[in-house]
């Protein structure tokens, strides 16, 4: 699959953002779980948010679970798996990263790096406090 994303920017400590991500290519016979990564300056990449493809199930880390919100939208012609960041924090400031991994079925989120085969370009995030 192919992965664009968009959105993102600047915003203020108690502010909200929204990342979009459009996925095209293979969508129509396979499954995977979306899931969006960031990485901070001087930091390891690390997991952000991830859902099943069927977009009912949704796995979040600590650090953002209750002001992340992860959503897969389907059209006729491709995904687009956004994420809704409120309540941002100055810590949320990194580089996003929206990515694919083949999963069994609709209903698998998985949230290892080592699983996702595909990866948009990042998408810059600065939160000023």
């Amino acid at each position: 699959v192919q992965l664009q994303a968009f959105g993102g920017g600047s915003g203020q400590a108690g502010g909200s953002l929204r990342l979009s991500c459009r996925v095209t290519g293979e969508i129509f016979n396979s499954y995977y779980t979306m899931a969006w990564f960031r990485q901070a300056p001087g930091k390891e990449r690390e997991f952000v948010a991830a859902s099943s493809w069927s977009g009912r199930r949704t796995s979040y880390a600590d650090s953002v679970k209750g002001r992340f919100t992860i959503d897969l939208l389907r059209d006729i012609a491709s995904y687009t798996v956004t994420l809704q960041m409120d309540t941002l924090k100055a810590e949320d400031t990194a580089v996003y990263h929206c990515a694919a991994a083949r999963v069994p079925n609709v209903r698998a989120v998985v949230t290892t790096q080592a699983s996702f085969e595909s990866w948009g370009q990042g998408t810059l995030v600065t939160v000023s406090s």
